[in-house]
């Protein structure tokens, strides 16, 4: 990578040593149809409109009808196309309407990105509530079985595709106070696994993208906003960061490229060195 001496981003669009990364013209994903959950903020936000940069029809989905709306708007404001859609990954009827409509719309579905999750605050194995697992499972590991089930037919359909699966540096290592969190994020490891040797021949290519400590709204709930909480989470990055959104709508969208043609079932942390310190 080179950079100036100010460590700004090169002309080759490479990011610089702060985590701000330029896409442009890295990727093409004109004539595509992309699918990211959890697209109203953070990394999902910064993928959808990563893909939209790239030429891809994205479908933007979330919860959240206000952060759907506010993220296609920014994806067609410079230039792309996009389709909003309100979905609750954990409601199968929800995701099965959404890609549903993501078939009536755009005919056809080449890239998925299963990005929507919830936290855990930092609470020990035993004092877990049974209905806060249950939730972590709903949505973080049962969301993104619905969504597969429902997006590999299409990619079927279309002749081939690529699904990436948003994980966590949690799911390749056991964090303290995270245990089921963690067991989510090992089951996302796990079903990306097996799911991408079911298809593979078939022409789907199923990874998952593992981040450490990335800058969003949900981190910030995790730190609680202060700056001790901040300190606390970056001591544990080796680069002494966190990650940006992009960096990790980077990734994605390589896994999703024909530059990762051969890539299958593989669980690729993006974390600074978090896991491996």
């Amino acid at each position: 990578m080179a950079q100036d001496s100010k460590g700004e981003v090169d002309s080759k669009g490479e990011p610089d040593v702060k985590g701000k990364v330029d896409l442009a013209g890295q990727f093409d994903f004109t004539g595509k149809v992309a699918f990211v959950s959890g697209a109203a903020s953070g990394i999902g936000r910064a993928t959808a409109l990563a893909f939209g940069r790239a030429g891809a029809r994205v479908v933007v989905a979330d919860l959240s009808e206000t952060g759907v709306r506010e993220t296609a708007r920014r994806i067609e404001e410079a230039g792309g196309r996009a389709l909003g859609l309100t979905c609750d990954v954990a409601v199968e009827d929800s995701v099965r309407a959404a890609l549903d409509r993501t078939a009536e719309t755009f005919g056809r579905l080449d890239a998925a990105f299963n990005n929507a999750g919830v936290e855990q605050p930092v609470t020990a194995a035993a004092d877990i509530p049974a209905e806060a697992f249950d939730r972590l499972v709903a949505v973080n590991l049962r969301g993104v079985f619905l969504s597969m089930k429902s997006q590999i037919p299409l990619m079927l359909k279309s002749g081939g595709g690529a699904i990436v699966n948003n994980a966590s540096g949690a799911g390749v290592k056991g964090f303290a106070g995270q245990a089921a969190y963690a067991a989510t994020k090992h089951g996302v490891v796990g079903m990306t696994r097996s799911t991408a040797l079911d298809y593979a021949a078939a022409g789907i290519r199923v990874n998952a993208v593992c981040p450490g400590i990335i800058d969003t709204p949900m981190m910030r709930r995790f730190t609680g906003g202060t700056e001790a909480g901040v300190a606390r989470v970056v001591a544990q990055e080796p680069v002494g960061r966190m990650g940006t959104p992009e960096e990790i709508a980077a990734a994605v969208l390589f896994l999703c490229s024909g530059a990762a043609a051969f890539i299958v079932g593989h669980a690729m942390v993006v974390d600074g060195g978090q896991t491996v310190a």
